[in-house]
């Protein structure tokens, strides 16, 4: 689908404008959104725009690191949106010119679609031009990281909790390894999008980002208390997963003394029945009216009396 929003000298946004109006005198800036684009409308990036070839084949090719190219008066961004049920990066690129913005995307996209709604705010569109549609763009993108991060923060909150009341230890490691796993995945996502604005603040290729260098410092700032968020909770998730594993340590240890100390009792057990098991002839034991009771209360008495010494020692504990 193809989208087009237009705002003209009178201080009017339209949308649905043509293509071939964009270039009309009264047109002050414009931003035209290929949302899940066919394949008719994906030539448009090269018959009508005449984008760099680079650009176009970085917009159809999945998944690109997050960064900011310069071709002539058009600048490229690679944007990443995170799902927030799969954590899978959707890519948005941006296409910035001197008089319009041009957004792709192949996937529906929730930040461009309220961007798109506040554009189309008078009171908010009020003073504010393509430039500052880009500077929205990457703010709703990066905001949208934090639930994901603070929910993050709550599971591994409850998991130390549970892990105070002992509950099933290998359950709570493996759940902590997946949150490893979504760590990384966001931290793939986050990192580059902050070495991406720190080379637009340092960067004077861009006008509109000098113009509104406190907006973008503003994200990236944001990018910056998201990665010390992820280092905070990849940190917490090592503690916990060590903690976890002196417990089941601590435990395995337990029960292999338990069942060191049962062996070591019985062994002397296993002797005796195993000497009265023998087929001898020649064995008078064997022949004692009250042979049977002896040897049972023998061996009553030195399981008793070896229990009662580990006890002491404390090998139960």
């Amino acid at each position: 689908m193809l989208r087009i929003m237009a705002a003209t000298d009178d201080g009017q946004c339209r949308e649905d404008v043509p293509l071939e109006r964009l270039t009309d005198d009264d047109v002050n800036w414009f931003w035209v959104d290929f949302d899940c684009p066919k394949p008719g409308e994906i030539d448009l990036l090269d018959s009508y725009f005449q984008f760099h070839p680079l650009a176009i084949e970085d917009c159809l090719q999945r998944l690109q690191r997050p960064k900011v190219d310069h071709y002539e008066e058009t600048h490229f961004f690679v944007l990443h949106a995170l799902h927030p049920q799969t954590l899978k990066a959707e890519e948005v690129n941006v296409f910035l010119g001197p008089r319009g913005i041009v957004t792709f995307h192949l996937a529906p996209t929730q930040e461009i679609e309220e961007a798109w709604r506040r554009m189309l705010d008078p009171d908010f569109r009020r003073g504010r031009d393509h430039n500052y549609v880009a500077y929205l763009l990457m703010d709703k993108l990066v905001d949208n990281y934090f639930p994901t991060l603070y929910k993050i923060e709550d599971q591994l909150n409850e998991i130390e909790d549970q892990g105070e009341n002992r509950v099933d230890l290998q359950r709570m490691t493996e759940q902590i390894y997946d949150i490893r796993g979504e760590l990384l995945r966001i931290r793939r996502t986050v990192l580059p999008m902050r070495d991406l604005l720190y080379r637009l603040l340092n960067s004077d290729k861009i006008p509109g980002v000098k113009e509104q260098h406190a907006y973008f410092t503003d994200i990236y700032d944001h990018l910056l208390k998201l990665t010390e968020m992820i280092e905070s909770n990849r940190e917490m998730t090592a503690d916990l997963r060590d903690s976890y594993d002196s417990l089941r340590s601590n435990r395995m240890n337990s029960i292999m003394k338990t069942l060191t100390v049962m062996t070591t009792i019985f062994m002397p057990l296993t002797f005796i029945a195993g000497v009265y098991g023998m087929n001898f002839v020649n064995m008078p034991e064997l022949e004692w009216q009250a042979g049977y009771y002896i040897v049972l209360g023998v061996m009553l008495a030195l399981g008793l009396g070896m229990y009662v010494w580990f006890k002491n020692k404390g090998w139960f504990d």
